[in-house]
């Protein structure tokens, strides 16, 4: 089974890609014979977590794909690494505003996705979608849901793996921003991508994927 999380509109967004992402890349795999299931988590600390963690029980996914928007980066952005901090440059959808708080109080300062993200950087690019490997996913609640995602899965010890990607705005959004964006059944073929790799495969490529900054 693989689970795919997505997140309400928050920011003032009347929609969010990532959820209907993921609900178009969950029935793409469900209609290939691939078990998915979608699951909208809530734009809101703490609360995002525990949706996530009722998800995990009720559907035993070997494999978790959670979501996010960043609106303003130009492609579909597989993140390499969640930190244990809480940061929100604005409130959540309900008026949670964190300042340097821990997600996991005691817990590890960061843990690493332990999906193949540059052989899936590879294959997206083959497919000739935009993607990058990001080295952050913010201190929002997308890190907020990455870092309890891969604290969950580290101490369940039974072997799921996840990990964490960021879509940019839908075109719709972008025209509105002045932004990049992509179209959502694009993000959908990036996400199914990212799934059938990391359900093949725990190994990864090496390849330059970093950053200067």
């Amino acid at each position: 089974m693989i689970l795919l999380t997505g997140f309400e509109p928050f920011g003032g967004e009347t929609v969010n890609p990532s959820w209907l992402a993921v609900r178009q890349t969950a029935d793409k795999l469900n209609a290939e014979g691939v078990p998915a299931t979608a699951v909208e988590l809530p734009c809101v600390f703490h609360e995002s977590i525990e949706t996530l963690r009722r998800a995990i029980a009720d559907h035993g996914p070997e494999l978790v794909l959670c979501v996010g928007q960043a609106g303003g980066r130009d492609g579909v952005s597989l993140e390499r690494i969640a930190i244990n901090i809480d940061d929100a440059r604005i409130p959540d959808n309900k008026g949670n505003q964190p300042i340097d708080s821990s997600v996991s109080a005691g817990g590890p300062a960061a843990y690493f996705s332990t999906l193949p993200i540059k052989q899936c950087l590879g294959d997206i690019g083959g497919a000739g979608i935009p993607a990058m490997v990001s080295q952050t996913a913010g201190t929002y609640v997308c890190n907020h849901v990455f870092y309890g995602l891969m604290d969950l899965l580290a101490t369940q010890n039974d072997g799921a793996r996840g990990g964490f990607i960021h879509v940019p705005f839908s075109t719709e959004q972008a025209s509105v921003h002045n932004a990049p964006g992509m179209e959502v059944a694009d993000m959908a073929s990036a996400l199914r991508i990212i799934a059938l790799t990391s359900q093949a495969t725990t190994s990864d490529l090496r390849l330059p994927a970093g950053a200067e900054h």
